[in-house]
């Protein structure tokens, strides 16, 4: 992120605490596309990323005004997709763990069913392979171009943590696509 976008990005955040509506619009403008995109990667279901998008922007107009560094508006708001995501994906885990007890269906069929591949393009493949944690990592390193510093924070853990993370799910990213081949 360059000194001009972080100034951007900190005037933003800063107009939004204050409650103005132009600014809010301009932030969901701005983001609304990266955090589809980074959701969407964690979310597989499309409709199912919609709506852990909604509930994302719900939590970030709430939340801003206690924005304690305006100047990390992009992890911010990354982390707030991401903890949104997961608790989504919590609840599917659940729910699905309960109708497969229900159904008395073993649990690795009805994960293999539940695999779906809707975009063609080959790493979109291989990230859809990888498990949500990989996902997330690649996802934050290099389609959102976050630093490792940015990602640490979205994740809540050391950067020497995301450097391990990304360099398991690079190999693991390189191994799906390995396979695919």
């Amino acid at each position: 992120m360059t000194e001009k976008q972080a100034i951007y990005y900190e005037l933003l955040a800063l107009k939004c605490s204050q409650g103005r509506k132009d600014a809010q619009e301009e932030l969901v403008r701005t983001w609304e596309r990266r955090l589809f995109y980074y959701i969407h990667r964690l979310v597989d279901d499309e409709q199912d990323a919609w709506q852990v998008l909604q509930e994302t922007w719900v939590k970030v107009l709430r939340g801003i005004a206690g924005l304690e560094e305006p100047r990390r508006l992009p992890a911010w708001l990354y982390g707030i997709a991401r903890n949104t995501a997961f608790s989504h994906l919590r609840a599917r885990y659940a729910e699905q763990a309960l109708m497969e007890r229900q159904a008395d269906l073993p649990e690795a069929k009805a994960l293999d069913e539940g695999l779906e591949f809707e975009n063609a393009e080959q790493v979109h493949y291989g990230l859809g392979r990888l498990t949500v944690q990989h996902r997330d990592v690649l996802t934050l390193y290099f389609l959102q171009d976050l630093s490792l510093e940015e990602i640490a924070q979205v994740q809540g853990v050391p950067v020497g943590t995301v450097k391990s993370r990304l360099y398991y799910a690079k190999r693991a990213l390189r191994a799906a696509l390995d396979g695919q081949e």
